[in-house]
């Protein structure tokens, strides 16, 4: 079990995984995932382990994909030997550029204003201001496993070798019902992230008795029931007339004395009413 915090993406989470999995001779020929932890990068270092990555990866998000309609990065046919690009109209890139975006290596492909300009397909490739058609890809060796795990996650073969996958979801939704943990209380920033070991332990604990939908229920006293807010962390008895205006207490319910005074000081002479 993997766990962190919960502004940490999954995709900052695979790498981790299948470390831990190696180090305990758990490396999956296989590894079965959602589609928030692939990404290029990933698919290919993963490989060069030896492990393949059955998951469902981003599809283009160009203009072009998303539409469904004109040319995608599919209709063009990359040389890389060369470092051109040729288009659906059989048309040359002008510039070729390799640059870095976010942190990661790309290519920025070019094609001329002037190439564009007179294209009969221009409306269906472009709808660039300036005419032209552009291309970002990622270098050879990720652009292209990016590339074929995109065709293969359309095929049956691997939509039904993905189906095996079904069954996690459920087990970890059960999981979240058994153990309540989605509405764990957060820890103090001093405080470690609870262990794994004890998540495993509130997991595993009885769950037979537990259905799948269970949500685990605390009793209520008829004081619980009715309660309301005491703001007992004020103690306002000892503050005595420093007491800030009834609406400013009322966006916070867990101030102590020494935090009210610091938010709400009070000039000399000056009271509160």
């Amino acid at each position: 079990m993997h766990t962190t915090d919960a502004t940490v993406p999954d995709v900052k989470a695979t790498a981790p995984i299948q470390r831990k999995l190696a180090e305990r001779g758990l490396k999956p020929a296989e590894h079965y995932l959602d589609s928030g932890y692939p990404s290029a990068d990933l698919i290919t270092k993963a490989l060069k382990q030896g492990i393949r990555m059955i998951t469902p990866v981003l599809l283009d998000h160009s203009a072009q994909a998303k539409a469904a309609e004109g040319f995608d990065k599919n209709a063009f046919t990359i040389n890389w030997k060369t470092r051109q690009v040729r288009c659906p109209a059989g048309r040359l890139s002008s510039h070729w550029n390799p640059v870095t975006q976010h942190g990661t290596d790309a290519i920025v492909i070019t094609f001329s204003v002037l190439t564009c300009r007179g294209c009969p397909f221009r409306q269906q490739c472009t709808t660039s201001k300036i005419g032209r058609r552009m291309l970002t890809l990622r270098p050879k060796e990720l652009h292209e496993n990016l590339a074929r795990a995109r065709t293969e996650q359309k095929t049956e073969t691997w939509k039904n070798k993905y189906a095996l996958r079904a069954g996690v979801e459920g087990t970890i939704n059960q999981a979240l019902d058994i153990t309540g943990i989605r509405r764990a209380p957060l820890p103090r920033p001093t405080e470690s992230p609870p262990p794994a070991r004890l998540l495993r332990h509130r997991t595993q604990r009885d769950p037979a008795r537990r259905p799948l939908g269970h949500r685990p229920t605390r009793p209520h006293s008829p004081q619980q029931q009715a309660r309301t807010a005491q703001l007992p962390a004020l103690r306002l008895s000892e503050l005595g007339s420093r007491v800030p205006p009834l609406r400013q207490c009322s966006t916070r319910i867990d101030m102590g004395k020494e935090q009210v005074a610091k938010r709400w000081p009070l000039s000399e002479g000056e009271e509160y009413g």
